[in-house]
């Protein structure tokens, strides 16, 4: 009986203490109230030299913040970053082939053919008949009575000179032309003969020694009356 009334007296104290806790806690928050309750009537009557004090501690954040945040405008366009290019390898030359090496040609010099004189030995005998020369091609025919056409070559009877008909100076001279003409187409068409190269070729004829049987053409001629020997005055035909 006395343990039991012993552990009914400790217990009482507990009690109480647990009261004045609790009461405690309870009247805490509202003191903090009340506390924040007089300082908002107090900052509301003093609103007007308290504002001044805030404003100057909030005005270096704010410029802080202003430096540390750049303004970024709507109508700027985005920056653009260069990407460097790759840089381009290089080509590697290719060798090429060397051309082969030009082969030196020795310079030819032309070798001109010297005209070697016509040598009365080289002959050359004619077998052709003649007729007299017209507006058409001259193959074999007499021109006049110094000049006539063998296998289309121009020759001109080199030991001997005869009046031409289209230059003739008076009738005598044209008339001993027309016999000069007449008589060396006899001559020639009486059978073969021989020429004889009496020098080089040149665009007014090529001078030859007509002969048969060792008996020239020219010389025929000059006995005739016909002609004369080269180089004689022409003026005996007009007397």
């Amino acid at each position: 009986m006395a343990k039991t009334a012993t552990r009914g007296r400790r217990k009482a104290p507990a009690r109480g203490k647990s009261k004045a806790r609790s009461s405690g806690g309870g009247l805490l928050p509202w003191a903090m109230i009340g506390i924040a309750a007089i300082g908002g009537i107090v900052a509301h009557d003093h609103w007007k030299s308290i504002q001044p004090m805030l404003a100057r501690q909030s005005t270096p954040t704010t410029r802080e913040t202003a430096e540390l945040r750049p303004v970024v405008r709507k109508d700027a366009p985005p920056k653009q970053v260069a990407l460097a290019a790759p840089t381009p390898k290089a080509a590697v030359p290719v060798p090429q082939p060397l051309p082969p090496a030009a082969i030196p040609t020795p310079m030819i010099q032309p070798i001109k053919a010297a005209p070697s004189p016509a040598s009365p030995a080289v002959s050359e005998t004619g077998t052709v008949a003649f007729g007299y020369c017209g507006q058409g091609a001259h193959i074999n025919c007499v021109g006049d009575g110094g000049v006539f056409w063998y296998k289309g070559e121009k020759i001109v009877i080199a030991d001997m000179a005869s009046p031409v008909v289209d230059q003739a100076r008076c009738d005598g001279e044209r008339r001993v032309a027309f016999a000069a003409k007449s008589r060396l187409l006899a001559l020639l068409n009486a059978g073969p003969f021989t020429m004889n190269a009496a020098g080089k070729s040149e665009p007014s004829g090529a001078p030859r020694v007509v002969s048969r049987d060792g008996r020239s053409f020219g010389a025929q001629l000059i006995n005739e009356g016909l002609a004369r020997k080269p180089g004689a005055a022409g003026g005996a035909w007009c007397a």
